[in-house]
């Protein structure tokens, strides 16, 4: 919220996936997703997010679509904590779904 986006749901649930915070970047709806690795042992917080997960987010986002009744301009962030150490936290903007 410091970089200027406006919440406006967090934690959007439906059958087919989860979407962490939904937000508005002026005329664009953001979707977020957070990621969090603790260790490092499994990879990193942006390998965490998998083709499978990618999908689900898409299929999330297309059921608030169906729920809001249009398709405005949007995007998809992630946030990236690889550890609490907030010198290691990543905003990636513009994540590519496919």
């Amino acid at each position: 919220m410091r970089q200027g986006l406006t919440l406006v749901a967090r934690n959007f649930r439906t059958r087919l996936g989860e979407i962490d915070l939904i937000a508005r970047d002026r005329d664009v709806l953001v979707f977020v997703e957070v990621r969090l690795r603790s260790s490092s042992a499994f990879g990193d917080a942006a390998a965490s997010i998998t083709h499978r997960k990618r999908a689900r987010l898409a299929a999330a986002a297309r059921t608030y679509f169906a729920m809001i009744g249009h398709e405005p301009t949007c995007r998809f962030d992630a946030i990236l904590l690889d550890g609490l150490d907030p010198e290691r936290i990543t905003w990636e903007r513009n994540v590519d779904m496919a």
